[in-house]
């Protein structure tokens, strides 16, 4: 997980009485109440224990979100967690959160230079006290300390040396850990100590894990027991497939011939589509056709069109698509899988720019740009003689290969969220939302089938959905096997394959309830291999 993948309705549930933080109850605050609170707080107890109070609270506050943002995702690094915490304080409404800079080793050395835009709290503090002779973001003060430490596991402390409540242009703290602020931390430090506040949210961090196992293991129960924006390119993210687009909006503009290559699934008429609509005919038709879906006595007609009583079946004289698409642009998707006869008709259509339909003899003007696709690699199939090489080069003018979503896994969740949408729509399902335990999930998985098997496994997990919030245990059993499987890969380390495999097993058995009809169908073996390697270890059947 990267801190940029961050999204606010996947982590946060909002439903009728009830914000939660997966499993950890939250409540909204009114900006002006709180002023008043600390005003109040202030005059009561006076402005040092009024800090200390402050300060403390955002510091377990800070630790309760570091903790939660460990036990939802598995982080790509201890930067990207680090990170988080300028999306949470967006999310939160606390600041605009800038890291300025960030200096860590394995250690716990650490120095971060950060900024706190728009802070709430200098603002309540300007409206409601006036100027401060002193910084005014206690709070954040203390939830970036307390958010750091735990990242950490060490004493990091923050100080705000800049505050709009006082005056300056903008709020800004410098935090280091304990060490390196030395006795300079003497004039501060008071303010964050409190009862062994780490020991209190380990402890919640532990029941909230209970409690989520206990309600997948309820939800489970149930389940088993109750049966570019409208083209999804807008949020892409990889480089390789922006290398794409790029490209294809340069070629889009000029009428030379493209061949789209790629597995299938990757979305090859979708970027056709897109090359239509950068293009000059834009405006004009879009027609696309599978050339392997269509046998070899039909396609003729389909693309030509055909002359009235020319086969039987032609009662009426039919355009073809290469007509329908006159001044567009036609897609001849998987043109790898046209016989040798249908290579001759098609290489003298892009040559002369004239079709002849079907049963006639008089040749008809067409002005048609081509996009062509293949999951097939059309050079060795030139040279095996499959395909003509005359029509790979009129074809292959400029070549645009999509790679598979494996090689791009930052476009697993942007394509997730955009599939998401087109259902919300699609199924008048308008609450339908991903689950953040669920991306996790999304970005192990290698998706051989790519974008297509997404779409279909998000369409499946929304059908079965209890909630319209989609989780793990909505998903395909070999969607989670190969996330479990690497669970285990990456403590495997140190252990035979016997007893990586004997460990496996048990937490399929133990995820299924000891069903072994359910564990063998997701472990891929028989249930009399199962059987025998239960014997073999001795364990219960």
């Amino acid at each position: 997980m990267k801190a940029n993948d961050l999204q606010l309705q996947e982590l946060i549930n909002f439903s009728d009485g009830f914000i939660s933080l997966h499993g950890r109850r939250l409540i909204l605050h009114d900006t002006y109440a709180m002023a008043q609170f600390h005003r109040d707080l202030t005059s009561m107890v006076g402005p040092e224990q009024s800090r200390r109070i402050l300060t403390r609270f955002g510091f377990f506050w800070g630790q309760a979100d570091a903790a939660a943002m460990k036990r939802v995702f598995e982080w790509e690094s201890l930067k990207e967690w680090l990170l988080a915490i300028q999306h949470l304080h967006s999310f939160q409404g606390i600041a605009r959160t800038e890291i300025k800079s960030l200096e860590f080793d394995s250690n716990g050395w650490i120095k971060m230079d950060i900024t706190w835009k728009e802070s709430t709290e200098s603002e309540m503090y300007l409206s409601e006290i006036g100027l401060s002779p002193d910084a005014g973001c206690r709070i954040l003060e203390g939830y970036t300390s307390g958010y750091v430490s735990f990242c950490l596991a060490r004493p990091v402390y923050f100080s705000e040396i800049t505050c709009k409540a006082r005056g300056d242009r903008q709020c800004r703290a410098i935090g280091k850990d304990d060490t390196l602020w030395g006795e300079e931390a003497s004039g501060f430090l008071s303010y964050f100590q409190a009862d062994d506040i780490q020991a209190r949210v380990s402890k919640l961090t532990d029941e909230l894990k209970k409690k989520m196992k206990e309600l997948e293991k309820e939800r489970s129960f149930v389940q088993e027991h109750r049966s570019l924006d409208r083209l999804g390119l807008a949020e892409i993210k990889s480089k390789a497939f922006r290398k794409v687009l790029d490209i294809s909006s340069r070629v889009s503009r000029f009428d030379t011939s493209i061949l789209i290559t790629g597995e299938s699934g990757v979305g090859k008429e979708v970027l056709a589509r897109f090359i239509h609509e950068q293009s000059l005919r834009r405006k004009q038709p879009f027609i696309a056709i599978n050339c392997g879906s269509i046998p070899e006595t039909l396609l003729e007609s389909e693309l030509f069109g055909h002359k009235s009583g020319s086969f039987t079946g032609a009662i009426r004289d039919r355009i073809g698509l290469f007509e329908e698409a006159q001044g567009g642009t036609i897609f001849l998707d998987e043109i790898g899988d046209i016989s040798p006869d249908m290579q001759v008709k098609l290489l003298r259509v892009l040559q002369e720019k004239e079709i002849r339909r079907v049963g006639e003899n008089r040749t008809r003007s067409v002005d048609v740009r081509v996009i062509a696709a293949t999951h097939h690699n059309l050079e060795e199939e030139v040279k095996q003689r499959r395909f003509r090489e005359d029509l790979f080069y009129r074809l292959c003018v400029v070549e645009i290969h999509i790679p598979p979503l494996r090689e791009r896994p930052e476009d697993i969740l942007p394509l997730a969220r955009f599939i998401i949408q087109r259902l919300s729509k699609k199924l008048k399902l308008p609450k339908l939302a991903l689950d953040a335990s669920i991306v996790d999930y999304l970005l192990t998985y290698t998706w051989p089938g790519n974008i297509r098997e997404l779409e279909n496994a998000l369409e499946r997990s929304t059908v079965v959905s209890e909630d319209q919030r989609l989780k793990p245990e909505d998903l395909q059993n070999n969607i989670r096997a190969a996330y479990e499987q690497q669970s285990i890969s990456r403590s495997a380390y140190g252990k035979t394959l016997e007893e990586v495999e004997r460990n496996y097993i048990l937490k399929i058995l133990k995820e299924t309830d000891g069903n072994r009809t359910r564990a063998s169908e997701i472990l891929g073996i028989g249930n009399t291999t199962l059987w025998r390697k239960m014997k073999q270890w001795g364990e219960c059947l």
